[in-house]
């Protein structure tokens, strides 16, 4: 990646960057909160669709990725989260693929274990972020549908990157403090207080 030449693309991204921020998206979880209509998982879609809109705008050139785990069984199929959020289909000619060693080696006793990264350059106006942002955010819900890839978005136009983890939080990274300091302040109530002395650190 140009803009973060260095980056590993793996999660905890925000202690993998120079400049990032934390953001918190569920508060006060409860076992009853489950559902799509709950009060908890509703402030989480508010949080994470707020942030993400104003990281991007409809017409910023982004990169998509998608990794897919595949657990020695050989899978490299398209995992639908391009087919079913693009509003064009015809932008799914872009779509590359790679294969890299598997993102966790702690967890890869055997070495047969790799990782299949789906790559796609598309603008924001060419997918139906609302939705996929909502599912990425239902993957440990048990709410339908669900994205239980680790997705990336990475804006070309701003040099960010911005990761929704779970419904607990998300990370955003940048090249400079300068190019997101507009987000670390409005949004500065929604910092992940563990992570906050070494956040503010980055921006004073």
């Amino acid at each position: 990646m140009k803009n973060f030449p260095n980056l590993e693309l793996k999660p905890p991204l925000f202690y993998n960057g120079k400049v990032g921020i934390r953001f918190e998206l569920g508060l006060d979880y409860d076992s009853d909160d489950a559902h799509e209509n709950s009060p908890y998982i509703q402030g989480v879609y508010k949080r994470a669709i707020t942030l993400f809109k104003s990281l991007h705008t409809q017409d910023d050139d982004i990169f998509i990725v998608a990794d897919v785990d595949d657990f020695a069984d050989g899978y490299k199929h398209e995992p639908k989260v391009f087919s079913r959020y693009m509003k064009d289909k015809s932008v799914l000619y872009q779509l590359n693929l790679t294969t890299i060693p598997y993102m966790f080696p702690e967890d890869n006793d055997e070495k047969s274990y790799q990782t299949h990264r789906f790559t796609l350059q598309c603008k924001t106006s060419d997918f139906r972020y609302i939705s996929m942002i909502k599912a990425i955010c239902n993957q440990d819900m048990g709410i339908k549908p669900s994205i239980f890839n680790r997705i990336y978005f990475i804006n070309i136009s701003r040099k960010t990157i911005f990761y929704i983890y779970d419904d607990r939080g998300c990370d955003l990274l940048a090249t400079t403090p300068e190019s997101v300091r507009a987000v670390y302040q409005q949004y500065n109530d929604w910092i992940l207080d563990y992570d906050r002395i070494a956040i503010d650190a980055k921006f004073k």
